[in-house]
């Protein structure tokens, strides 16, 4: 069935095209190009455009048409060249976040934003070329593209400054933190996330932008060891996050689990997820947590392995969890070491290897670290494959006493001597 004539109005062929937008998107989203293709200028037209580009974006996400959407953005040209340039702004960021619902289109969404930047130079609108730049460095970011996206936010940061566009000027300087803690630079991930707070102190911020402060800050507290200050960020970040619906809720509840189980508090774990909020997002990802609290919670290095192999999207590939759960592992492997070799003077490393049940280089390794960091007093034999632990030696009190005791004699006579001095002067 070919689209309606010139002749329909543009108004009733959209009005055609919502009513079969689900039932037949193909000829939904011919009739939205007829609407484009109108030459007329006027008001109403113009009106109905904007809407027929809104719903034609949204049809071609759904329909999985990402060349469409590139080729629809340089379409539209001649039309931005006629509407206002805050209206232009709003449908090129609208046509980019639509492409990034396709899944797999990140290299397409770079190579989109850069043709974007490059047209917005030449046409110099500085307003929507630093957003789409913004965009094109948390693209960057993404693929680990660090120098290019670093690069990028440094002189978009000094570019945003001087025009004092607070709202932006918060997206960047978190983005910049994020980059900075991709790069384990955390003095700089945190002087960016204080310039975000700052900015945002001074506007109002939505309250989404604001949970991802939190979140953000939440993230670099728990780097640093703080777990009970970034459960309270974490927490206001899933508040925020909860009440938009946003799907970060989940990833701030599993966060604040985390820092429950960094602090020994593996218990509060199971509350957490069967309160009201937790039951909302029940799933994977809090189940992932839940059995990671259990298998610590028991000291079980099996249970924790079978934790990590059984939920490895969840634990292993979330680089901030992991992170996380390898220092627990540690942790959790040299007190279960500790706790075996205690009773002996001398013991074979194959048996101790049977007993916690980890292969034998494993054991080898980590007890030749503990050794090193003076965890316990020992030696290995490797000639003889054991592993010999000797008595702590006792401190004497008389030899450091007696130090003191010179020290402060030697002090003595240097005020002596000074006094002399100074009479036979």
């Amino acid at each position: 069935m070919p689209p309606p004539p010139p002749s329909a109005g543009a108004e009733e062929i959209l009005a055609q095209a919502l009513e079969i937008q689900d039932a037949d998107p193909p000829r939904a989203i011919s009739l939205l190009q007829s609407v484009l293709r109108d030459s007329s200028s006027a008001a109403e037209v113009l009106r109905v455009k904007e809407q027929a580009i809104s719903v034609l974006s949204e049809l071609f996400s759904q329909q999985k048409r990402a060349e469409d959407l590139r080729s629809l953005l340089t379409e539209l040209r001649p039309f931005f060249a006629v509407i206002p340039k805050a209206k232009t702004a709003k449908i090129v960021r609208g046509v980019i976040d639509a492409v990034a619902k396709i899944p797999g289109t990140s290299t397409l969404q770079i190579s989109l934003c850069r043709e974007m930047v490059e047209w917005t130079r030449t046409e110099k609108r500085t307003f929507l070329r630093q957003r789409v730049e913004a965009r094109l460095a948390a693209l960057l970011m993404e693929v680990k593209d660090y120098s290019e996206a670093l690069a990028l936010i440094t002189k978009l940061v000094r570019e945003v400054r001087k025009l004092d566009d607070k709202l932006l000027l918060v997206d960047i300087d978190l983005l910049e933190s994020k980059l900075h803690f991709a790069l384990r630079n955390l003095p700089k991930a945190k002087a960016a996330l204080t310039a975000a707070r700052t900015a945002a102190n001074a506007i109002y911020v939505p309250p989404a932008q604001q949970g991802t402060i939190d979140l953000q800050s939440g993230i670099l507290h728990a780097e640093e060891k703080d777990y009970k200050t970034g459960f309270s960020y974490f927490y206001e970040g899933f508040e925020a996050f909860n009440a938009l619906d946003d799907p970060r809720a989940v990833f701030s509840l599993k966060y604040m689990l985390l820092c429950k189980i960094m602090t020994n508090q593996a218990d509060d774990v199971g509350s957490l997820i069967s309160s009201k909020a937790g039951l909302k997002y029940t799933g994977v990802e809090l189940d992932a947590m839940k059995a990671v609290a259990e298998a610590y919670a028991k000291r079980s290095l099996k249970d924790f392995e079978e934790a990590l192999a059984t939920y490895k999207p969840q634990l292993e590939e979330d680089p901030i969890v992991h992170r996380h759960l390898s220092s627990l592992y540690d942790t959790l492997l040299e007190q279960n070491l500790c706790r075996l070799i205690e009773p002996f003077s001398r013991v074979e490393i194959t048996h101790i290897s049977r007993l916690i049940g980890l292969p034998i280089e494993t054991v080898e390794k980590k007890l030749s670290q503990m050794i090193l960091d003076k965890k316990f007093l020992g030696t290995l034999d490797q000639g003889a494959g054991c592993l010999i632990i000797f008595d702590s030696a006792q401190t004497d009190g008389i030899y450091p006493a007696t130090l003191d005791t010179i020290s402060n004699v030697s002090k003595v006579v240097d005020s002596l001597y000074l006094k002399s001095a100074k009479i036979m002067a």
